[in-house]
């Protein structure tokens, strides 16, 4: 006689965010974010070197337009200081760059993905999370080309540049762009897989997003009637606190900062929710 089989019954939570069986799965991770760093540089004849070569331009650019014809100021807070404006622009540049790369890449993340998720289970949060990894590599590349001129004009003197203990503060913003932009971008690819309309706007909401940042122009330029809800943008506080930190002086403010890191640990909480939810049936309607 057969032997009767037998089953059992898992009741999971409709918000079961799988974040222990994710952890399991880092061997994948770690796969996916070599695929991804791959796929980013591949069949180009420089290679990662455009993790460089994109930054330096636009800061070039940003320093030319904006610095020396357009003559925005760059100082984040009252006071006398010097701060060559090349090394300003290209601290807003790769924190943006950074953000934004992230953003668009994982709002992107059930149609890039969706061949690999109909074939195989995984844990659908490794896709997000894996593509912030993989943009992580590139922002290390360009955070070590920051530190090259940053020492450059702190050993050849001349500028108010020093040496603090809100260096201590560079790896929190690095963690915060990392839960932001991740959050963000899990929002929208949580609803483009229903409404593509969406995706169409997100480049030109990043574009928006920019200026609205202190990435191109310092704090001082805000109005004083605009500037509690400016910092509201929870970009701000990221961007001027990891100038405050590399440069020793500028702006910073815990309460702000705290908001900011509310607000971006809110919008990650509501991408994992989302997230969570489409995945049962985002096959359906991708």
């Amino acid at each position: 006689m057969t032997q009767p089989q037998s089953f059992k019954t898992y009741i999971t939570s409709e918000f079961d965010l799988h974040i222990k069986e994710t952890f399991q799965y880092r061997d994948l991770i770690f796969l996916f974010v070599k695929r991804d760093f791959t796929a980013l540089y591949k069949q180009t004849i420089l290679g990662p070197a455009w993790a460089i070569i994109q930054p330096l331009l636009t800061t070039v650019v940003f320093t030319i337009v904006f610095g020396n014809l357009a003559h925005l100021s760059t100082a984040d807070a009252a006071g006398s200081y010097e701060l060559p404006s090349f090394l300003f622009y290209m601290a807003g540049n790769i924190c943006w760059a950074y953000m934004s790369s992230t953003l668009s890449a994982t709002s992107n993340t059930f149609l890039a993905n969706r061949g690999t998720m109909g074939k195989v289970y995984y844990p659908r949060l490794v896709s997000p999370i894996s593509t912030a990894f993989s943009r992580l590599i590139s922002f290390g590349i360009q955070l070590a080309m920051f530190l090259a001129f940053w020492l450059f004009y702190v050993i050849r003197g001349g500028t108010s540049i020093h040496v603090s203990p809100a260096l201590l503060l560079v790896p929190l913003t690095v963690v915060q762009m990392i839960v932001l932009s991740t959050g963000c971008g899990i929002i929208i690819s949580s609803v483009t897989t229903k409404y593509r309309d969406l995706a169409m706007l997100v480049g030109f909401g990043l574009q928006l997003w920019q200026y609205a940042s202190p990435i191109a122009y310092g704090l001082q330029l805000v109005p004083e009637r605009m500037f509690a809800l400016y910092m509201l943008n929870p970009v701000t506080p990221i961007v001027t606190t990891f100038r405050y930190a590399m440069f020793g002086f500028g702006y910073f403010d815990l309460g702000y900062y705290l908001i900011s890191w509310a607000v971006s640990l809110a919008l990650f909480l509501i991408g994992l929710i989302l997230f969570s939810r489409i995945e049962r049936t985002f096959m359906d309607t991708i």
